[in-house]
């Protein structure tokens, strides 16, 4: 049996940066409290004309450029987000088009920041099965779009953007060798969006009362966060008998720099040995961890071992051990080529 490999990763980022000098005049904090306490410098924020499926076409396409992979060959898209575009039809849909994947359908997966490892094990699951030869797998959100900029303590946090990969069949031992996936949805009410839903939907009264925007207890959440986190990584690693030693890369979803340390603690990994952009990105809820991935690209060796970990609303929380297939600075040195050659 096949495992799903990754082949190419993908990624896209707004040009706007929303600093904290610019959020200590929106609201009541300063640059040192949101330092010292998230590891956040900037973050990007998408156009108000433009919604997910814009940032998470271009991530896709930038995926399949990098592997000579045309769109129409492509079998399922998977767009992880909690900022669909619209309810309904799927951002997945709206891709599709975009990019004119002609034979491929699909669907939105919906798990907060734990969403593009679900969508990672339930992408690698069509492809392990013999089913498909070409799975995307795209974490996006604008998450600009559902944030109170009155609300300093969520408002800090979070920016826009997105991260692809393409999964292949990989026959000698390379991929998602492993995945560990929980939801707790007793703590529903810590962080959520209350409005929209069947529940609640939109009227006066709901959007008068700002229940369209993330709501965060952040104490609660970070104390979930440190123990779900680092404890499905830990179940990883022992798992698959691995050591921090055996570890190239903890790829860890990028919510605050005090959760990711306490993960990496937990592994006995170093922090030369972990992705770390939360300071340029803020948290780009599904997009995190592909981003992690873009931007260490050239970094990562065939044979690599990386694992994933995250953890989002719902409560939902997840781990993957993903044995890297290809060396990423060749990736690099061809695409510097090819740039070269098409500048003259």
């Amino acid at each position: 049996m096949p495992h799903a490999a990754i082949t190419a990763v993908g990624h896209f980022l707004p040009d706007e940066r929303l600093t904290n000098a610019d959020l200590e005049k929106m609201v009541d904090t300063n640059d040192e409290w949101i330092r010292t306490r998230t590891g956040i410098v900037e973050r990007r924020i998408l156009d108000e004309d433009k919604a997910t499926s814009y940032m998470a076409s271009r991530a896709a396409q930038e995926a399949l450029d990098k592997r000579g992979v045309t769109a129409d060959e492509v079998d399922l898209i998977i767009v992880a987000t909690v900022t669909p575009d619209m309810l309904f039809p799927a951002t997945a849909c709206l891709v599709q088009d975009a990019i004119g994947a002609s034979n491929a359908w699909g669907f939105d997966l919906s798990a907060a920041c734990s969403g593009f490892l679900f969508a990672l094990s339930t992408g690698a699951s069509f492809i392990t099965s013999g089913r498909y030869d070409k799975v995307l797998v795209i974490g996006a959100d604008k998450m600009s779009a559902i944030i109170d900029y009155t609300d300093r303590n969520t408002c800090i946090l979070f920016g826009d953007a997105a991260g692809a990969v393409l999964l292949e069949p990989d026959t000698d031992g390379y991929g998602l060798l492993d995945a560990h996936e929980h939801v707790d949805g007793s703590h529903d009410q810590l962080l959520c969006m209350p409005g929209g839903g069947s529940k609640m939907p939109a009227s006066h009264e709901s959007v008068e009362a700002h229940a369209h925007f993330l709501k965060q207890e952040g104490r609660a959440v970070f104390k979930y966060a440190v123990e779900g986190m680092a404890g499905v990584a830990e179940e990883v690693m022992e798992a698959n008998d691995l050591t921090g030693d055996d570890v190239a890369y903890l790829v860890p979803h990028q919510a605050n720099l005090r959760i990711i340390d306490a993960t990496a603690r937990r592994m006995g990994v170093g922090r030369d040995k972990v992705m770390i952009n939360i300071d340029r990105y803020g948290n780009t809820t599904a997009a995190t961890i592909p981003l992690c991935l873009h931007d260490w690209e050239s970094e990562l060796k065939r044979g690599d071992n990386l694992i994933l970990a995250a953890f989002g609303g719902g409560f939902t929380w997840g781990a993957s051990y993903v044995k890297w297939a290809y060396d990423g600075a060749d990736v690099a040195r061809t695409n510097l080529a090819e740039v070269s050659a098409s500048l003259g």
